[in-house]
């Protein structure tokens, strides 16, 4: 049986949704962050070292990191489902989508995470203003840029078709619905994207998506 160590609010909402679109049988193990810290508890690490989510257990076998979990689950019980066919230029895109959701375009959201923080913990006070001076200059001058440039770059490659790869729906959407998922709430995604503003729509829409949803409990990443 597929365990899926699920943390709210996290990248592990995808994983649930990824198994619902195949229609697989699954489990859910429930873990919460941390009020104050908003980390994942220790227990996560009993299951791998790092102790983050998403991880899943099928079996004795033990898989991290969301788009080496899409590529076991859609090698392992897709079928051929939401994976273009081998050797054509449409799989070579989906590769591509499936790590540079995670490689590139996460990291500036993340930055902005990070620094936001920066600007509102509590600390010395004669501390606080070169913190956030520091923290500010490092958002308007390189994170807001290159996330708006993420996001231009990603409205630009949003087919016609309504999807990233092709005429139908792959797991590379699956994984890039969660970067485009914090864009939305703390990245500048809006109306004046209109091709991502509609995919997130057509995606929460899903009858799939729906039901990852309401397995897996809070997340706050949808507008």
């Amino acid at each position: 049986m597929i365990v899926v160590h699920h943390l709210n609010n996290s990248r592990s909402q995808r994983i649930l949704w990824l198994l619902e679109e195949l229609g697989l049988d699954y489990e859910i193990k429930h873990y919460q962050r941390d009020s104050k810290t908003m980390l994942a508890p220790p227990e996560l690490r009993a299951i791998h070292p790092l102790g983050k989510s998403p991880v899943i257990t099928d079996g004795d076998t033990v898989v991290a990191e969301s788009g080496a979990i899409i590529d076991y689950l859609t090698k392992r019980y897709g079928h051929g489902r939401l994976v273009p066919s081998a050797g054509t230029p449409d799989k070579l895109r989906y590769t591509y989508f499936l790590h540079y959701a995670e490689g590139s375009a996460m990291t500036p959201l993340l930055m902005k995470l990070v620094f936001d923080r920066v600007e509102t913990s509590p600390m010395p006070f004669f501390a606080k203003p070169v913190a956030r001076a520091i923290a500010r200059k490092v958002k308007s001058s390189y994170v807001l840029p290159q996330i708006a440039q993420h996001l231009a770059y990603l409205e630009a490659e949003l087919g016609a078709s309504g999807w990233f790869v092709g005429a139908a729906m792959t797991a590379a959407d699956i994984q890039l619905s969660f970067v485009l998922e914090a864009a939305s709430v703390r990245g500048g995604l809006d109306q004046t994207y209109p091709k991502l503003t509609a995919f997130l729509a057509r995606i929460h829409a899903r009858q799939a998506y729906q039901r990852a949803l309401s397995r897996g409990g809070t997340y706050e990443l949808i507008k």
